[in-house]
């Protein structure tokens, strides 16, 4: 008992301190329990200097997202893989129709030919053909064909039947310099697509044509009769239909059908405009072959 007994005694300048570390502990708790520490003092989250903080929180976010994204770098479209075809955005039967064709010992030696062969769209066409990347023989002979397509006269000296756009013949296009037989039988096809030129700026979207060839085909033709287009009633269209219908591809044809299936009826065609992601800078041309009955 005496070894335990010589562990637990203290003396009294002992006991007075312990009595004092109890007393703080015990005021401090009541400080903690009964003051209000809060400030009343509220924060503005929209001043200019957070605003600011923001912003920049934003565009170091969008830097960090953009560098998270797959780099293209150039390369020979005749050895695109199927995973290098996937990470392009080419659908399987895109990337077949090119290995079918490398396998006749065939290569394909501009972007015009890359899409005749693969049949990918305009869009993507644009996205990845700045990242081809040919031999250096093959270059300087586009180069040289490309040169030999233009020269400084617009309209070489043949006449034509007429100056209505939506009436012209392959033959006709084919007077502009510039403009081949190729390129005249794809504006043709093109126009027969759309069922008529309504835009001049249209004639943009045919694949391929130069917007100096562009000029050079308005300075001669124009629209005088507009054509007169057969629209569907978006209500009652099928989604194999709908999908035929120019400046509409699969994902917006798809979005029509459940903004469909969700208000039951479009009671008029702006409505389409509420649909997320629509693209509004095609509403004028979507329209020319739609409406709501």
């Amino acid at each position: 008992m005496k070894i335990f007994k010589s562990h637990f005694w203290y003396n009294k300048s002992q006991r007075n301190g312990i009595f004092f570390l109890v007393t703080l502990i015990i005021i401090f708790q009541l400080i903690i329990v009964f003051v209000d520490f809060t400030s009343n003092n509220k924060i503005d989250l929209k001043t200019s200097e957070v605003l600011a903080f923001r912003n920049q929180i934003d565009s170091l976010k969008s830097v960090e997202l953009e560098n998270r994204k797959p780099k293209i770098y150039p390369f020979n479209p005749n050895y695109i893989t199927d995973f290098k075809g996937e990470q392009l955005g080419m659908s399987i039967e895109e990337i077949d129709r090119l290995l079918l064709f490398r396998k006749t010992n065939k290569f394909v030696n501009s972007k015009s030919e890359f899409q005749k062969v693969t049949k990918v769209s305009d869009s993507l066409l644009n996205k990845i053909s700045p990242y081809f990347k040919f031999p250096e023989w093959v270059t300087k002979r586009n180069q040289i064909t490309s040169k030999n397509l233009y020269s400084s006269n617009n309209i070489k000296k043949i006449s034509i039947s007429t100056s209505d756009i939506n009436k012209a013949t392959a033959e006709d296009f084919k007077t502009i310099r510039g403009i081949g037989e190729a390129y005249s039988e794809r504006i043709v096809k093109y126009r027969t697509k759309l069922q008529g030129f309504t835009y001049n700026n249209q004639l943009n979207e045919v694949w391929g044509l130069d917007q100096e060839v562009v000029k050079k085909v308005l300075s001669v033709f124009k629209i005088i009769e507009k054509p007169i287009i057969k629209k569907v009633n978006v209500n009652t269209v099928s989604f194999k239909d709908l999908l035929k219908k120019p400046y509409i591809d699969y994902n917006l044809c798809k979005k029509i059908f459940e903004y469909r299936d969700e208000v039951a009826e479009l009671q008029n065609i702006s409505e389409l405009k509420n649909i997320s992601g629509f693209p509004l800078d095609k509403y004028d041309r979507i329209v020319l072959y739609l409406v709501a009955e």
